[in-house]
């Protein structure tokens, strides 16, 4: 594969020598194709997240095809004035002139896809690629197999191979990929692999977006609706593939008196969304595969976990399936509370005072997302200042991720770097500074012989000082 993946890397840097990837038609047609693909084959995206994921049908549509055909449409959109120069004031230092800001493609990029949402995790970072002008190729997750399949098959019908590849494999082949030079790589997926990129990347000097994961807490105040949370939270946890999400919430904090309240508007909410066995709910997805399902149920037989299950905990190892499950005051030094969960085993932590949930967050490493559920002012407020995370949604969960004018991206732990609508442009351009003069106000006092009023000019001109620069050119 080596030999195989050096091949690509070459054909794809002579295309983009070439010039073949930035011109604005290009772009749009590439954008076009990506757009097609998705409209005139979501039946065959649908089955196979089915195939990967048993990903309910609405699931399959609104989280990864509409996606995918959001964003093409709101690059296609916007591309021509992302593409534009941005102009930018310029100060006395350098009068008279005009600058700007040039954004130009990057080169060659590789993209490194994960198999959770293997569709839109895929193209995602796609989209912004080709509309920022690189050749790009991409490798999906091996363990989505029908989905990676399938987008071999479709970009290599719809899209200009010449500058847009899919490799398929797994790690040897992804270890292939790392060994040639790249441009920039974009990995979604855990801080294990991250750390592996990261290395790799970094023989080459090569820049890196990671989007990775964490622990996402869910902070629970007394004073709220708690039906309407209950339902955003079961939203965010089990409605995005069965907590196989990286914003998916992880733990949530709430006072001690307020916890069983919570527990029981959490079982009322989730009876109704999937009846009174959610093992037989077609709206759950599966986990992805037996290694994964064996490391949750490993979590939850825990001595330490097993005991304060309080909704749920029923398993089936053929489905594949897991019901959605809550467990009250697992030990702090549980496996369950320090590791990144990624399934639906959703652990309630108790506190005296509500606001001692924002020193308990802060211990842990920094989250890919957090959210709060609360009407006070001030809580709110210092939740914000306060925690550190790639993201955050107050009184909701999961929803910063469709604003395609909120960044998204980890900080710490859960990754470097972000993506999303202009963001993805800007992810795979290199912002390139232009200043533009004439021959005309040459100054000659940044020319030897260097003398005193020179220096007093030059510091004057630096410092915004009109009368200073009078007064050193004048000798007054």
């Amino acid at each position: 594969m080596a030999a195989g993946a050096e091949g690509v890397a070459e054909d794809l840097r002579s295309a983009y020598a070439a010039g073949k990837t930035r011109p604005y038609e290009w772009r749009v047609s590439q954008l076009e194709a990506l757009l097609k693909l998705t409209t005139c084959h979501e039946r065959e995206i649908v089955e196979a997240l089915r195939s990967d994921l048993n990903k309910p049908e609405y699931e399959s549509v609104i989280h990864e095809t509409v996606g995918v055909s959001s964003a093409c449409k709101l690059a296609l959109k916007e591309l021509h004035q992302w593409m534009k120069p941005e102009k930018v004031k310029t100060t006395m230092v350098t009068y008279p002139s005009s600058a700007q800001i040039v954004s130009e493609p990057l080169g060659v990029v590789l993209v490194i896809s994960t198999w959770n949402y293997p569709f839109i995790l895929s193209l995602g970072p796609v989209i912004g690629a080709i509309a920022a002008g690189n050749a790009v190729v991409l490798k999906p997750s091996e363990v989505s197999p029908a989905t990676s399949s399938l987008l071999l098959k479709l970009l290599g019908e719809y899209m200009d191979t010449s500058a847009v590849r899919v490799v398929e494999g797994s790690v040897h082949e992804t270890t292939a990929l790392l060994e040639q030079k790249w441009d920039k790589i974009f990995y979604t997926g855990n801080g294990k692999v991250g750390r592996v990129i990261l290395a790799a990347a970094a023989k080459h000097l090569t820049p890196v977006v990671l989007e990775l994961g964490g622990k996402s807490p869910v902070v629970v105040d007394s004073n709220i609706n708690l039906k309407v949370a209950a339902r955003r939270m079961i939203s965010g946890k089990w409605g995005g593939n069965s907590g196989q999400t990286c914003v998916s919430p992880d733990y949530v904090i709430t006072t001690k008196e307020y916890a069983s309240k919570l527990v029981d508007a959490l079982s009322c909410e989730i009876e109704n969304f999937y009846g009174k066995d959610p093992l037989q709910s077609n709206d759950l997805s599966s986990i992805v595969n037996s290694r994964h399902f064996d490391r949750l149920i490993n979590l939850l037989d825990d001595e330490k976990v097993s005991g304060k299950i309080v909704l749920g905990g029923q398993r089936d190892k053929v489905k594949l399936k897991i019901a959605p499950t809550v467990v009250l005051d697992a030990p702090k030094d549980s496996p369950i509370m320090n590791e990144e969960i990624f399934g639906p085993l959703l652990p309630i932590i108790t506190v005296n005072k509500i606001e001692d949930s924002i020193g308990l967050i802060s211990s842990k490493e920094k989250p890919l997302a957090a959210y709060l559920f609360s009407n006070d002012k001030k809580l709110k407020e210092e939740f914000i200042t306060s925690v550190s995370a790639g993201g955050m949604v107050i009184n909701d969960t999961n929803l910063h991720l469709v604003e395609p004018n909120l960044p998204f991206g980890g900080v710490g732990e859960s990754g470097t770097g972000s993506y999303h609508g202009r963001f993805s442009f800007d992810a795979f351009s290199h912002k390139k500074a232009v200043l533009q003069r004439g021959f005309t106000g040459d100054v000659a006092a940044r020319y030897p012989p260097y003398a005193n009023w020179k220096i007093d000019f030059l510091k004057s001109l630096f410092s915004g000082n009109l009368i200073g620069v009078l007064r050193a050119l004048f000798g007054w």
